[in-house]
C-alpha cells in the first residue's frame, strides 16, 4: 500500500512561500535524494504548472539540479484539475472523484507519495488519506502568506525531529 507524505518548506510561524526562502545546498541534495526514493507524486494544478520548470534543461543548472529534474521527469504524477485539459510527460489527469481515485492509488501501488500543495494537502487531510507530515522548518518570519495547514489541524504525533542543514529542523508528524 502506498504512503501519502505531505512535506514542505514552512516558516516559523506557519507559512509556506518559495519566493521568500529557498532551501540551502545541503536542503537541496536532501530533496533530490527524497525525489529520486519517491514511487509518486500527487498535485494541485498551480503546484503542478510551477514544477513544469524542471521538465526543460537550463544551462545555469549545477549537478543537484539536473539530478532534481532528472529524478522529478521519471517520477509517475498525477495532477488534480478540473480545468486543465491536458499534462505533461508521465502525468495523469484526475478530473473528478478525487477520493476514489486517491484510495485507488494507495491501495494498488507500493512506496511513498509525495502530496504537493497545502490545498491539496488541505483536502487529502479531511479525506483522511495522507500518512506522514514533513515540515521543513525554517529560521524566517513571513507575517503572512499561504498556511502549510490550510484548513482544520489534524491532530498529530510527533514521530520524529532530525536537523537537516545549519538551519532546518524536519519534524515528522503522523495522524493520531
Amino acid at each position: 500500500m502506498a504512503k501519502l507524505v505531505f512535506g514542505m518548506n514552512q516558516s516559523l510561524d506557519g507559512y509556506v512561500d518559495h519566493t521568500k526562502f529557498a532551501p540551502g545546498p545541503s536542503l537541496f541534495r536532501h530533496f533530490v535524494e527524497e525525489i529520486q526514493a519517491q514511487a509518486g507524486s500527487i498535485y494541485g494544478r498551480n503546484l503542478y504548472e510551477l514544477m513544469r520548470y524542471w521538465d526543460d534543461n537550463h544551462p545555469e543548472w549545477n549537478e543537484d539540479k539536473r539530478a532534481f529534474a532528472a529524478a522529478w521527469r521519471k517520477m509517475p504524477k498525477w495532477v488534480i484539475s478540473k480545468t486543465m485539459k491536458s499534462v505533461g510527460p508521465n502525468a495523469t489527469l484526475v478530473e473528478d472523484n478525487l477520493e476514489s481515485a486517491i484510495r485507488k492509488l494507495k491501495a494498488e501501488r507500493d512506496g511513498e507519495f509525495e502530496v504537493a500543495g497545502p490545498t491539496l494537502a488541505k483536502t487529502l487531510t479531511e479525506l483522511s488519506l495522507i500518512d506522514e507530515y514533513r515540515i521543513y522548518l525554517h529560521p524566517v518570519v513571513l507575517g503572512h502568506g499561504t498556511p502549510y495547514f490550510a484548513g482544520p489541524r489534524p491532530p498529530l504525533r510527533l514521530v520524529a525531529h532530525d536537523r537537516i542543514d545549519e538551519d532546518v529542523i524536519r519534524l515528522t508528524y503522523v495522524p493520531n
